[in-house]
């Protein structure tokens, strides 16, 4: 169970629905978000993606309890959110240093908590690579970095969402199923690791313990897990969280992700919500960019729209209250 103050408890209920249920739509990708628009032909990524996340956030914060926007594109759009949709603001660099070994983390250095509060954040969120098995000198490193950033958010009595994804150092993304094999301890051990109190994660936004791909029953892709053992594995997760946590989309399809949280109910998952990205707004991109802000206009009050209530309804049947993991 995790202890907050009044004032964190406050920012996590502008956050999420009356029921406690984080329904949040994720919009602060930057260099990712950039090279969808090049990809269909935009030459000023610089202007639009600053555009295309006011569009978003405009039409998609009716319906969603919070968004996640970076400062260094998304301002603007935090400004013309709906009212009663809470904000996250992202800390964290876009992408990292691939000449360094480790992916090591880095805070935006114009910002901090201080002035992402300022900016009206009832939340800081934070990216953080994580290999359980890396270098034992590189996992010291980031377990003190992720220390600074949960005491600055301390000092400022604002919630701290830590986001973990994991990798491998020996295995690519052009071998999904072989990481698939090895995800479930990752992620179950990244888990283990962050939930503990020197930290000060107040919320965890986390990967889903296996590749659904490779579930059985799920695809007619290589089985990599039977069925019971992805549901042991979610469970599993959710048992090594000592506080509130969320799943993150990672791109997958709406449907795939809808699927993956019915699954995480039945596996007896006690997560808290979602922060959800490019599946809600990735195919808005397209219409936006080829046809101009109208059509996204109209592509976000239809499908997006679509996409967000379909999502909050099995969010929903599912999720529980943050509130049940805080004193």
């Amino acid at each position: 169970m995790l202890k907050l103050s009044e004032g964190k408890k406050e920012a996590l209920e502008r956050l999420s629905t009356e029921e406690g249920i984080i329904e949040a739509l994720a919009i602060d990708q930057r260099g990712s978000l950039k090279k969808m628009m090049a990809a269909f032909g935009e030459s000023n990524v610089e202007k639009e993606i600053i555009n295309f996340k006011i569009v978003a956030s405009e039409e998609l914060t009716k319906y969603a309890s919070a968004i996640l926007l970076d400062p260094e594109y998304g301002l603007p759009a935090a400004k013309r959110r709906s009212a009663g949709s809470g904000l996250l603001l992202a800390y964290e660099k876009t992408g990292y240093d691939v000449s360094t070994p480790g992916r090591m983390p880095d805070i935006l250095e114009d910002w901090s908590v201080r002035r992402l509060k300022e900016e009206g954040a009832d939340a800081i969120k934070f990216l953080l690579y994580y290999n359980p098995d890396d270098d034992k000198r590189i996992n010291h490193l980031k377990h003190v970095f992720v220390e600074r950033l949960g005491s600055e958010c301390l000092g400022e009595d604002i919630p701290f969402f830590l986001e973990l994804v994991t990798y491998d150092t020996e295995i690519d993304s052009t071998h999904p199923a072989d990481y698939a094999r090895i995800k479930p301890r990752k992620v179950i051990e990244s888990t283990k690791e962050f939930a503990k109190p020197q930290y000060h994660a107040d919320v965890l936004k986390l990967e889903v313990p296996v590749d659904m791909n490779y579930v059985e029953g799920f695809s007619d892709e290589e089985m990599v897990y039977s069925r019971k053992e992805a549901l042991s594995y979610f469970k599993d997760q959710s048992d090594a969280a000592n506080q509130p946590f969320i799943f993150l989309s990672a791109g997958v399809t709406m449907q795939l992700f809808q699927e993956t949280i019915k699954f995480a109910k039945e596996a007896g998952s006690t997560f808290s919500g979602v922060l959800c990205g490019r599946a809600t707004w990735r195919d808005g991109v397209k219409p936006y960019i080829t046809q101009g802000k109208t059509a996204g206009l109209d592509w976000f009050a239809t499908q997006g729209r679509n996409n967000i209530e379909t999502l909050n309804e099995v969010v929903e049947q599912s999720a529980v209250s943050w509130r049940d993991r805080v004193e």
